[in-house]
């Protein structure tokens, strides 16, 4: 059979896009290897803010003699944690599987590879099955990265070594787990894994933590998670695992850790290879597959979004990807921006942050205004958060007196940083922002004090 589209992989980018067009009535063939939801929801964004949840409630309770709640043995329950989160997550593929069949868009579970392009259009053979569509939407995401370092494929192998695909299932908490990486995934699972009672210790090759978050941020975080027993050792380059000890190197010395179990988030890499790319003419730069604006490729008829580009990897950025792909495949001009687009670490207190940074604003050139303004001018965070020290961070831009970068740590960042996005998306300027009416009392709401501030 001929569709119109047929769209290689089922994660975030891969179901919405084929959603999307389906609902617009063109014929879909959706080909996932594994898993409807693709690794955000079966092992990364959904699961594990399944755990997270699950550690601040207890973290609430340990705490809570600070606002007058005495709770005694608060313990984390792994098994009835990671059971829970089993339930979340198959309630939440079988959503996305309802979405396909109202949708009209056939699902075949299989590897979809690209054999060739006839007059008919773009054959895809799933196992000993071809199939022929019009066009083609890759969005078969990305896979951890694994450099070489001696000792690591083989811990691997042993069940030592752990991706964020294993360690969300792993049956009991380890005593001593040590994480190579503080990005986003590592300081996530060394939140959850803290709570719920191993000796944690994060080695990271920079010195701090939090990847691209601001540094004045991403300082905050690290001196939080010391404060919860998280050691920490920065600007180590790890060169080797033998046995049950990690070996790195930092400041010219030889150190070690030794572990139960290793989490290794050393990254992500675009999942390009044994997709057939070659065989049409599929530019790949470094590993990703080269998109432009509209998401198109070199090859025309074929679109790419979420990970597999390389551009952004996050899974909101491939949902609004996917769209950019199917309104442009029906005809409605659609070009991708990423300039506003926000990234979370859930951790606690949580991170979230859109835009510029001070780092990043400096080495662009950029005239830009800092203002910084502490959680505690909202009074619902002082009523909430006990010794807080969270703060919002705004980079603006003097001449036009717009937002270019906003970051935010404390609790509920997560649910406001939408709203930054929305301002410089459409460009508000610091006037527009003071005229709107915020919530009280919200921790929003220092947003429109920064504004004031500002000025």
């Amino acid at each position: 059979m001929k569709y119109d589209l047929i769209v290689i992989g089922g994660g975030p980018g891969g179901y919405v896009g084929a959603e999307r067009a389906g609902h617009a009535g063109l014929s879909v063939l959706l080909i996932e290897k594994r898993e409807l939801g693709g690794v955000c929801l079966n092992e990364g964004c959904i699961p594990s803010k399944s755990l997270l949840n699950s550690a601040k409630i207890a973290d609430h309770a340990k705490e809570g003699k600070k606002y007058g709640v005495i709770a005694e043995n608060v313990m984390i329950d792994h098994k009835a944690v990671t059971d829970r989160k089993n339930r979340v997550v198959k309630a939440l593929v079988s959503g996305v599987s309802m979405k396909m069949k109202k949708n009209n868009v056939t699902v075949v579970q299989g590897e979809g590879v690209i054999t060739g392009r006839t007059a008919d259009g773009f054959q895809v053979s799933v196992g000993d099955t071809v199939h022929t569509g019009e066009r083609l939407l890759i969005a078969t995401g990305s896979v951890p990265s694994m450099p070489p370092i001696p000792g690591l494929n083989e811990g691997y192998e042993k069940g030592f070594v752990l991706t964020n695909r294993e360690i969300l299932d792993i049956p009991e908490v380890p005593e001593r787990l040590a994480i190579i990486g503080g990005g986003v995934i590592g300081m996530e699972m060394a939140s959850y894994f803290n709570s719920a009672g191993s000796k944690v210790t994060v080695i990271e090759m920079l010195d701090h933590i939090g990847g691209p978050t601001d540094r004045e941020i991403s300082a905050i975080l690290l001196k939080n998670y010391k404060k919860k027993g998280i050691d920490f050792r920065l600007s180590a380059k790890v060169t080797g695992i033998t046995g049950n000890e990690v070996v790195f190197e930092t400041g010219g010395e030889r150190q070690s850790v030794i572990a139960d179990k290793v989490l290794a988030s050393i990254g992500r890499r675009p999942n390009t290879k044994g997709l057939g790319l070659e065989t049409v003419g599929v530019e790949v730069v470094n590993g990703r597959i080269k998109t432009d604006e509209y998401m198109k490729t070199n090859v025309a008829g074929i679109y790419a979004c979420g990970d597999v580009n390389g551009i952004m990897m996050l899974a909101h950025t491939a949902y609004r990807e996917a769209e950019v792909c199917i309104n442009n495949i029906l005809g409605k001009r659609d070009r991708m921006r990423y300039n506003a687009i926000p990234s979370v670490i859930y951790t606690s207190p949580e991170v979230a942050f859109a835009g510029e940074t001070e780092e990043s604003a400096k080495e662009k050139g950029l005239d830009a205004e800092i203002v910084k303004l502490p959680l505690s001018y909202s009074g619902r965070y002082m009523a909430e958060n006990a010794g807080g020290d969270g703060i919002i961070k705004v980079i603006l831009d003097k001449r036009h007196r717009t937002i270019l970068g906003l970051h935010i740590i404390g609790g509920y960042a997560s649910e406001i940083i939408y709203g930054a996005s929305l301002m410089m998306e459409t460009e508000m300027r610091v006037e527009d922002i003071k005229q709107i009416v915020f919530p009280h009392p919200t921790v929003c709401e220092v947003i429109r004090d920064a504004m004031f501030e500002a000025e």
